[in-house]
């Protein structure tokens, strides 16, 4: 059996308030970390083939994806058509080559995150589909190259979930240091 779309009925009232684009992931692993994080904020998945892994219960055990099953998450066969099936009014690429910090954008409901492949990024078509300041970067010290694809992906949808829905996050299971309270 290979799992494909598990995602809430057409007339469902309630819509994704972030949208996570994986752009043809390369590393079932990475993507596993990845939904569980969109599960664990609420947000949407989307996978873009071709996939460099499988998406039946064997490999989705192996990887530890046990709630996948729970996950609101739409496997598509290009990236025109998640957009399209998306109709987003403001897309945001993250990419190393992004002249824009990812720190700049107020982020709404409804936006787009979109990452590309581990090993090569997002393609130059779909960079040039997005104005400057959508091609956004997380800041980081030169030495370094990039980031782990789950671990971008996480910092990027916390960002955003901190700013569009800080209530998602449970505060009161934060230390006080983390709700930035002095002790």
């Amino acid at each position: 059996m290979v799992i494909v779309a598990m995602e809430p009925p057409e007339d469902s009232p309630e819509k994704p308030w972030l949208h996570i684009i994986l752009f043809e992931p390369e590393i079932a692993f990475n993507t596993g970390a990845i939904g569980r994080t969109c599960q664990a904020i609420g947000s949407k998945l989307w996978l873009v083939r071709p996939l460099g892994f499988r998406l039946d219960e064997k490999n989705l055990r192996r990887s530890g994806m046990d709630y996948w099953k729970s996950l609101d998450v739409t496997v598509v066969d290009d990236y025109d058509e998640a957009i399209e099936r998306i109709g987003p009014d403001r897309v945001f690429l993250l990419t190393t080559k992004g002249p824009t910090s990812m720190w700049n954008p107020r982020f709404e409901p409804g936006d787009v995150l979109v990452f590309g492949p581990e090993s090569r990024g997002l393609p130059q078509k779909v960079l040039d589909s997005q104005p400057p300041e959508r091609r956004l970067r997380i800041p980081m010290r030169d030495a370094t190259r990039s980031l782990n694809l789950a671990n971008a992906a996480s910092v990027a949808m916390y960002e955003a979930a901190r700013q569009i829905r800080p209530n998602c996050i449970d505060s009161e299971r934060l230390t006080p240091l983390a709700r930035n309270e002095m002790p």
